[in-house]
């Protein structure tokens, strides 16, 4: 259903109150945004056109999920699941959104994390309707005209990937906009922002995967990627059309490579209001399992000493935010990251190596520490007695740095030690499940990366944490647009963190619980947006409210109300023909 068939009209809050429809008869019923399906009532058939096209049997929402969820139950495998799903929400929004809502915990697990992994994969070959934006280096020069055939949908929320750094599984050219479809699914179910407000868009520039070159069903541009000079040209024709069409948009960034990543964040933050989720994301909620951590210990942030194993997105993301926490509590920059070490693939970084700038801050110096060099690549327990490391981070999955050896240095250091396993997991050998199993008996606090079978096993038995960026991108995404903030602050991801933490309960800590869980996305992003806008207003970068049944309560509280009124709910709403 083209957009001149249809017409959101809003509140004056910008919260959809009404479709009106031009179209009748089969085109309604081509519209995922106005397909009720058989829950067109009586009046809606006789109005729109669609009389004798249903059977005349009606039903409700509820009643429709309900068999929804039987269909999904019966489907092979959870590749077939996501199929079904992803096919439903081409066919009726609010229906697929309605059945997520109904179990998320089940259905994140299908629709994003371990699953999306396998839909990215086989993105070509499971091809079945065009979803988002493919800009190539045979459009972008018209993406300014592009991008406004989507204007009449109010974008608000788009992200961003150029398909190189997907999931841990790398370079999976177009079919990298898998994953921003499922991000943005994660928006609408925790943030509450109406799926016709988001746009996932891929920035295709080619592959360097040679499997994907040479396979005849690929449907990606079908070259090496662009580099150098022609991919910053190439990205920022794209930002310049991305900010003039839509300037109150927030942009995520998305599966980057580390190097690009940290380029395209730092270099558009003043053009776009943006941020990299794998970046800042990851930073923000591993600090918010560390910040439960240290509530079970008694001891402050400034106490601990951490050690990160893998210095790309998701590890210098997280030194990132551990250092921005520990400045807001007092330290120096230079205090705070001596109390940040990492290594990567080659070893230890410090300062005698040829490293990428963004690793650079991070890098020890002999004179500070003068064992620094000294230390094997492998020697990770030498390593964690020299620094006194009582927090150990693993952002990628090579089987040296969580041992037996690493868990006894660190306990010379602390009686509870927090161990953050936090690479993609996709399969987890059952080895290192045993040994979670075993250290969460010894006391060891355990929070994990992304969902697999064996790893969700033990979250209810041992009461192991996911530490899923799904609790943070969607409030921060939600606070931004409430709060009408400019641009997006290092200061927001701290927020973020600190809001999730709070929402711990002395119940659950007493357990050894450090997150919610993601069955909770839908209260944590209203938690951390209220945080995020009331960081922005903080910090001046917020535009004024403007709603004047607002204007008596303070900026707190009025934030929380215009949270609540702006949250999209997966319900039918009322259609009027025109």
């Amino acid at each position: 259903m083209s957009a001149n068939l249809y017409r959101f009209k809003y509140d004056e809050y910008g919260n959809t109150r009404e479709i009106i429809v031009y179209g009748s008869g089969s085109s309604v019923r081509s519209c995922s945004y106005v397909n009720k399906g058989t829950a067109f009532n009586l009046e809606e058939r006789k109005m729109l056109g669609l009389e004798a096209t249903l059977p005349p049997g009606i039903k409700n929402l509820e009643s429709q999920v309900e068999s929804s969820r039987i269909k999904v139950k019966e489907k092979v495998d959870d590749i077939e699941k996501f199929i079904f799903i992803r096919s439903m929400f081409d066919r009726n929004v609010t229906l697929a959104h309605a059945l997520i809502q109904s179990d998320i915990e089940k259905y994140i697990k299908i629709i994003y994390t371990p699953t999306i992994g396998l839909a990215v994969q086989r993105y070509s070959s499971m091809f079945r309707q065009a979803n988002g934006l493919h800009f190539y280096p045979g459009n972008i020069d018209r993406a300014e005209d592009i991008l406004r055939r989507f204007a009449h949908r109010d974008i608000r929320v788009a992200v961003v990937t150029d398909n190189q750094g997907v999931l841990g599984i790398g370079d999976q050219g177009a079919g990298g906009i898998a994953v921003c479809l499922g991000k943005l699914m994660l928006y609408s179910q925790g943030a509450g922002i109406a799926p016709w407000h988001c746009l996932p868009i891929s920035l295709d520039v080619g592959t360097n995967n040679e499997q994907l070159l040479a396979d005849n069903q690929y449907l990606g541009w079908r070259h090496k990627r662009l580099s150098g000079e022609e991919y910053l040209s190439f990205i920022g024709r794209f930002a310049r059309a991305f900010r003039n069409v839509f300037p109150n948009a927030l942009c995520q960034w998305e599966d980057f490579s580390p190097q690009n990543a940290f380029s395209i964040r730092d270099a558009f933050v003043d053009e776009l209001i943006s941020f990299n989720d794998d970046i800042q994301g990851t930073g923000a909620v591993a600090l918010a399992a560390i910040l439960s951590a240290i509530k079970i210990k008694g001891e402050k942030l400034a106490d601990q000493r951490f050690l990160i194993h893998g210095a790309g997105s998701g590890g210098v993301g997280i030194g990132e935010q551990l250092c921005n926490a520990l400045i807001g509590e007092g330290l120096s920059e230079k205090q705070a990251l001596d109390r940040i070490f990492m290594i990567d693939s080659k070893g230890f970084i410090n300062n005698k190596r040829e490293l990428e700038l963004y690793k650079k801050r991070f890098a020890k110096d002999k004179k500070t520490f003068p064992w620094t060099g000294d230390i094997d690549k492998i020697d990770i327990p030498g390593l964690i007695r020299k620094a006194g490391i009582t927090v150990l981070i693993g952002t990628t999955g090579q089987d040296f740095f969580f041992k037996r050896e690493a868990i006894d240095a660190i306990k010379e250091n602390t009686s509870r030690p927090l161990i953050l396993p936090l690479f993609h997991h996709i399969s987890t050998p059952e080895i290192f499940c045993q040994n979670i199993r075993k250290w969460s008996e010894e006391g060891i606090m355990i929070a994990t990366g992304n969902p697999c079978p064996t790893l969700d096993a033990m979250e209810e038995s041992y009461q192991v944490s996911q530490c899923n960026n799904a609790l943070v991108f969607p409030g921060v995404g939600l606070g931004v647009l409430a709060s009408g903030a400019r641009e997006v602050l290092p200061d927001f991801f701290t927020a973020a963190a600190y809001a999730i933490a709070e929402m711990m309960t002395p119940e659950e800590l007493a357990k050894g619980r450090l997150m919610p869980s993601i069955g909770k996305i839908r209260q944590v992003g209203k938690k951390v947006a209220l945080a995020v806008a009331m960081s922005s207003v903080k910090a001046g970068v917020s535009r004024p409210c403007v709603y004047s049944d607002f204007q008596h309560d303070d900026d707190e509280a009025r934030m929380k109300k215009l949270i609540d009124r702006i949250r999209w709910k997966p319900e039918y709403l009322p259609l009027v023909a025109m």
